[in-house]
């Protein structure tokens, strides 16, 4: 019998990571300024998954959390 275990809600992933195109449809902007906004390190925090760029979705609701606060 297998050792089955359930994730913690500490533990738990997210149901899916963001991708550079969902961050450009979330947002209205073309794919290029994603693109740009991570090479300038002003858009919301990402990291490499292999060759792939991916966002988490707690730390892209902090980035405008962060965004508006600074525009008020």
């Amino acid at each position: 019998m297998a050792n089955h275990r359930t994730p913690t809600t500490a533990t738990a992933l997210p149901v899916r990571f963001l991708t550079p195109e969902d961050i450009a449809s979330l947002f209205g902007v073309p794919l290029e300024t994603v693109y740009q906004w991570r090479r300038k390190r002003t858009g919301p925090p990402g990291f490499r998954a292999g060759r792939h760029v991916r966002y988490h979705p707690d730390a892209v609701a902090q980035w405008v959390t962060d965004q508006t606060q600074q525009a008020a």
